[in-house]
């Protein structure tokens, strides 16, 4: 059984500037390494337009095994843009190791961990055989990083289709705050968008007797959403959040009155909360607070529901792998923004661990080499106690 670089497989999935919806040749590296390892590999691409939310997205499903448990191993190959190149200290897609770190997009979040999880299942194969009863997969898709239609969910209702079942799953995002140890995701708060326009009636500053000011409306609205306290938080959730992120009026007059007002808002929930109960809750509160005659349209987008996967078995094999290699019982955590778990969940057990996150998205993101080899082994933990033997 071939023997898997991480750190060589983690530089060539780098210097595949996949930045979503591209994929830049990321996923013919990963097939061809799953490949040498005997996984039956399957591309899966999704979507019809070169870009926005239909765009065209490749994704990659692969299977070693035919029984059960199918333990999955679920991340992306796709990349945030760089920002601005003049920032950073090395080339971001050149996959630079200096003094031990692997700098690159990608290194943090999360083709390193996509390269430390093949590494470990070469290195578990080459003890096992193939014959460990069961089965490994890897859900890796392209769009993660953005509107995430056309990727780990499309990837779901194929494995349906085809009558595939996931038994447990580890996404590999970058779960640790500081080092590697600090926590493992065992779920998520949803995340509900509302857009806000109020109407009201153009006219002159001098004759409001003459308009209907929608900026005082919102004004009232956005005072009586933000004075609301959602909740105190749950076992295993802190308490739900509500930001007013943008406002805007559009007016370049100081002496007209606006025919419309717009705010924006977004809110994090716990699983004290549903999308549906919080956009009637919403809609009630507005209804009472914008005052007689006024009229408002508000646009709810839910991207996810909250939900826990209980610290049960898989949770705990998962645990009892980084502390066997750090030393450190890992928090178990629901904090954070969303991740692809939010479609997973519902398909089978899910947690998530991953590498350090303290540069995902920044300029001159990295890892270091010993934390990447470091995941390496935890994952072959996990794979060692998933099937012991």
């Amino acid at each position: 059984m071939p023997q898997i670089d991480t750190i060589a497989l983690a530089q060539d999935l780098i210097r595949k500037p996949s930045v979503t919806p591209t994929d830049a040749g990321a996923l013919d590296v990963l097939e061809a390494a799953l490949g040498s390892l005997g996984f039956t590999c399957h591309r899966l691409p999704f979507g019809e337009g070169e870009t926005g939310p239909d765009a065209r997205v490749d994704n990659l499903y692969a299977r070693l095994g035919a029984g059960a448990p199918n333990f999955c191993f679920a991340g992306h190959t796709d990349v945030v843009p760089t920002g601005d190149l003049d920032g950073w200290s090395v080339d971001p897609f050149a996959a630079e190791v200096r003094d031990g770190i692997l700098y690159g997009r990608g290194a943090s979040d999360m083709k390193g961990a996509v390269a430390a999880f093949v590494s470990a299942a070469a290195a578990f194969l080459d003890d096992r055989g193939a014959d460990f009863g069961g089965s490994i997969s890897l859900l890796i898709t392209g769009d993660e990083e953005g509107d995430a239609l056309n990727g780990t969910r499309k990837v779901l209702d194929w494995l349906t289709e085809q009558g595939e079942t996931l038994d447990m799953c580890l996404v590999g995002e970058p779960t640790n705050p500081e080092a590697l140890g600090d926590m493992i995701k065992i779920g998520r708060r949803g995340s509900l968008t509302g857009h806000l326009t109020v109407h009201g009636v153009q006219g002159h500053t001098a004759y409001p007797h003459l308009a209907d000011n929608p900026v005082h409306r919102l004004v009232r609205m956005l005072d009586a959403l933000t004075r609301e306290t959602l909740d105190e938080g749950t076992e295993h959730f802190q308490p739900s959040t509500l930001q007013v992120s943008t406002v805007d009026v559009g007016n370049p007059a100081s002496n007209v009155i606006p025919a419309a007002a717009r705010a924006t808002f977004n809110i994090r929930f716990n699983d004290t909360h549903s999308g549906d109960a919080l956009t009637a809750w919403l809609r009630s509160l507005f209804d009472d607070a914008i005052g007689p005659g006024g009229r408002y349209d508000l646009d709810v987008r839910v991207s996810g529901e909250s939900f826990l996967s209980e610290p049960g078995p898989f949770v705990m094999a998962v645990s009892a792998a980084v502390e066997a290699e750090t030393g450190r019982v890992p928090e178990l955590s629901t904090s954070g923004g969303t991740s692809d778990a939010r479609f997973i969940q519902k398909h089978c057990a899910v947690a998530e661990f991953g590498g350090v996150g303290k540069t995902m998205h920044k300029i001159d993101e990295q890892q270091p080499v010993a934390t990447l080899e470091a995941l390496a082994r935890i994952y072959r933990g996990v794979l060692d106690r998933v099937f012991a033997a």
